[in-house]
């Protein structure tokens, strides 16, 4: 269930997302999850989780650059190419290029000012 006082505005450079708290749409075993605008958190005190902000601020970032469908189409592609090579689930999510980057810049805060667009390719590998 997503709660109406639950809601912020997080100020990002291409607009704004909008933070949501729900246990049932992030799935188990991760504290959030981004859908353009929406960042969903798993609960109420990771608001504060300035590197998860961040992480998902990366996410929110990449997903604008691809247009937010195409972006959700290799990322399911790219894991599932993942999850045959590696046979498993976590190891195939955390080398998904977004993730990659994502997890590699969460905790520089001010990673998307100086990021260039696109970066996410560098993170592909063979």
């Amino acid at each position: 269930m997503v709660y109406k006082d639950n809601v912020n505005w997080i100020d990002f450079r291409m607009g704004y997302s909008v933070i949501l708290i729900s246990k049932y749409i992030v799935p188990r075993g991760y504290l959030g999850i981004t859908i353009f605008p929406f960042m969903f958190l798993k609960f109420k005190e990771l608001k504060g989780h300035t590197v998860l902000i961040n992480h998902e601020k990366i996410h929110l970032k990449q997903q604008l650059e691809l247009l937010i469908i195409p972006f959700f189409m290799v990322y399911t592609l790219e894991f599932f190419i993942r999850l045959i090579k590696y046979r498993n689930w976590n190891l195939a999510y955390r080398n998904i290029s977004f993730e990659r980057e994502a997890f590699r810049n969460e905790k520089d805060l001010n990673y998307l000012q100086s990021r260039p667009l696109f970066n996410f390719i560098n993170f592909v590998r063979k």
